[in-house]
């Protein structure tokens, strides 16, 4: 049977035509996101590497997919915007591989094309991943959640800090809840500004908006975007609240969370 290669922007709800594929999803590389793509039932996972960042946590699903037997690759930041697969395909570059993916012939530096036909060959079907869900918690009044999927209709007019990147489909799918304030990761923020274009739709639909930067907060980690984030993107609704580049988010979010 031919193996096809998919794209999505976001793995956070792959079809199931998903299973048996090898796909290129848009999400970044940290543990739940290869979680989403293991429970797809996927051949092989290429994500992206989301700038690497704090503590790895960008790449931190490729050693997660291994134990599960999934071949997974990341494409580095500053190759291909996050949260655009087709971008991804057409210009990403490898930059982590894990044992499955290298046993495929996968090599850092090969492009995401030549990664995703060798992929084809990749071991499958691998071992299901235990349950596993992305957290919300409320802290000094701002909501953290893992994934920007957790926003709920109850978080308009909230402070909440996701442990999304701040891509265009960020934008677009966060800006109908309203918030009074929403934090994500910039993801590097890479190439073309990827991972905080979001913020421009934020910013048209008057909603406030703001990135930390990967290398001082672990992406996909709602409460380390708050409680260790630095504040590298901020847009004009965020900066009329008080927000500045090279701020701690923690202090920012609970001033605006604080205002009644």
């Amino acid at each position: 049977m031919a193996v096809t290669v998919l794209l999505y922007d976001s793995v956070t709800k792959l079809p199931p035509e998903s299973a048996g594929a090898v796909v290129v999803g848009g999400s970044h590389g940290a543990a739940y996101a290869a979680h989403l793509s293991a429970k797809a039932g996927v051949r092989a996972a290429i994500h992206h590497d989301a700038g690497i960042g704090l503590d790895e946590a960008g790449v931190s699903g490729l050693p997660y997919a291994e134990k599960l037997g999934m071949a997974m690759v990341a494409l580095a930041t500053e190759s291909c915007r996050i949260g655009d697969a087709q971008d991804q395909y057409a210009r990403g570059i490898v930059s982590r591989a894990n044992a499955q993916a290298t046993a495929c012939g996968v090599t850092v530096g090969m492009s995401c094309k030549e990664a995703a036909e060798l992929l084809k060959a990749a071991p499958w079907p691998h071992s299901a991943p235990p349950p596993k869900q992305e957290q919300r918690y409320l802290i000094d009044k701002v909501v953290c959640l893992d994934s920007a999927s957790l926003l709920v209709p109850e978080d308009r007019d909230r402070v909440l800090a996701t442990g999304s990147h701040a891509a265009l489909i960020s934008g677009h799918t966060t800006a109908p809840f309203r918030p009074r304030l929403i934090l994500f990761n910039d993801g590097g923020p890479g190439i073309d500004r990827g991972g905080v274009l979001g913020l421009d739709i934020l910013e048209q639909a008057a909603v406030a908006g703001a990135a930390v930067a990967a290398r001082s907060a672990r992406i996909g980690d709602g409460r380390s975007t708050l409680q260790d984030g630095t504040l590298s993107a901020v847009n004009q609704p965020a900066f009329r609240l008080g927000l500045r580049v090279g701020s701690p988010a923690l202090a920012l979010a609970r001033a605006v969370a604080d205002k009644e």
